[in-house]
């Protein structure tokens, strides 16, 4: 086999690398499509899913997929907060596992543990973080999959960890913040009034705080012998997945985009932030035929794509974003990509 035939099967993304969700958010969306009488075999088949997996609870879809078809959802049915508005109104049973080993413990710290330690149950690519300092912090990363691609999952899954906490425990707890890493030009008014404090947005972590005393309130529902025994569950379940799903090039992608709006992006910043060195990050980027700059202009192609989607996030704010020092930089630096300048482009999407 040539140097170039087997750089190109090892390219290839590996399948059994592919991040996997039990789609149980997938089936909450396609019911909402049903419901508002949206033709959903056409969102599935451009989301690449296919209607029997749909229809089969046991079937576990790629998270990717999933991403996607919710992004088909929110534009089928005019929701650009589709997110925010299933995790309003679902049933957290439907969660299964996941949800009952919360539900069975003794305190908010412990049930919060349980989702930092048995998540990726439910979805192999979101990693829970838990913190306890001065404050209970819970955070939300993404493992194998760009955080950049995503809106509506992310959303869904932080409103609906605050909204389990309250029914767990019977109060209507209020974080001191509450924050998502992705932009919006404009945040609903229900948003705030749901959590109860200001939602904030280009955040450099997808994450919300409670009072450190929180992690101490009882659950409603506790039981120490039924909890025990799904720890074990999990246990066992958490054994069959995966390690570690997450590919190098998603690692530095994701690493990228949370510093892109503070200037000049280096090298050696993402490789310190991954651990590694500048040479040892140059080194496996190179045996996957990568290099940090391609990297970097792709995902910058990428967003400003995503970006100028919306009409409401003007140019210059979008430079910023994109680590531009001003919109001229940006319309070079776009029109070099693409062929075309960005307001040709928004022309062109309206």
């Amino acid at each position: 086999m040539s140097n170039g035939a087997s750089s190109a099967l090892n390219s290839q993304p590996d399948l059994a690398s592919i991040p996997m969700a039990q789609g149980g958010l997938s089936r909450l969306a396609v019911a909402r499509l049903k419901s508002a009488g949206v033709p959903v075999e056409p969102l599935l088949r451009r989301a690449g899913l296919a209607p029997e997996v749909i229809a089969d609870p046991e079937e576990r879809v790629s998270v990717q997929s999933q991403i996607r078809l919710l992004d088909e959802a929110a534009i089928a049915l005019k929701d650009d907060f589709f997110g925010f508005t299933l995790s309003r109104d679902f049933d957290p049973r439907e969660i299964g596992l996941l949800y009952y080993v919360m539900a069975s413990s003794k305190t908010l710290g412990d049930a919060l543990k349980r989702v930092a330690r048995y998540s990726r149950i439910t979805n192999e690519a979101l990693v829970f973080g838990y913190q306890e300092g001065n404050r209970l912090v819970s955070t939300l990363n993404y493992s194998g999959v760009p955080r950049h691609s995503d809106r509506h999952q992310i959303e869904f899954c932080m409103f609906a960890a605050l909204r389990i906490c309250r029914l767990l425990t019977g109060q209507n707890i209020v974080p001191q913040h509450f924050s998502f890493s992705h932009h919006r030009s404009e945040v609903i008014p229900e948003m705030g009034r749901f959590v109860g404090a200001k939602v904030e947005f280009g955040a450099d972590t997808d994450e919300f705080a409670l009072n450190i005393d929180a992690r101490e309130l009882s659950l409603v529902h506790s039981d120490p012998y039924l909890n025990d025994l799904l720890l074990k569950y999990c246990e066992a379940a958490l054994a069959d997945r995966k390690s570690d799903t997450s590919q190098l090039r998603t690692k530095v992608e994701n690493a990228i985009s949370s510093m892109l709006p503070h200037g000049r992006v280096l090298a050696q910043d993402i490789a310190r932030t991954l651990g590694m060195s500048e040479r040892t990050l140059a080194r496996k980027l190179s045996d996957e035929g990568l290099n940090f700059s391609e990297i970097l202009q792709r995902l910058r192609q990428d967003l400003a794509v995503r970006y100028l989607d919306d009409r409401k996030l003007h140019v210059s704010k979008i430079a910023w974003l994109l680590g531009f020092r001003d919109v001229s930089a940006f319309t070079h630096a776009f029109k070099r990509w693409t062929g075309r300048t960005p307001s040709q482009v928004r022309a062109a999407h309206a």
